[in-house]
């Protein structure tokens, strides 16, 4: 069977997401300065990444928690 890319397979798109937004998030909190001065064009999805974050946190962090879990029992 042909394995797929994340483009064409929910969980691992989902995977993706994931880590983008926890990703964006640590590095507007280590570097703040680099996120917030580019609020548009392509550097502003690492901007709009990390509002969610920061924002969404605690439902990030379930869905985060949730997706392991799935990954680790290989559901």
């Amino acid at each position: 069977m042909a394995r797929l890319s994340a483009l064409f397979n929910f969980q691992s798109l989902l995977l993706v997401i994931l880590l983008l937004i926890c990703t964006c998030t640590y590095i507007r909190g280590a570097a703040p300065g680099l996120v917030d001065r580019n609020k548009e064009g392509f550097s502003g999805i690492v901007f709009k990444c990390a509002r969610i974050g920061e924002r969404l946190s605690p439902y990030v962090s379930l869905a985060c928690i949730a997706m392991a879990v799935t990954i680790l029992l290989g559901v």
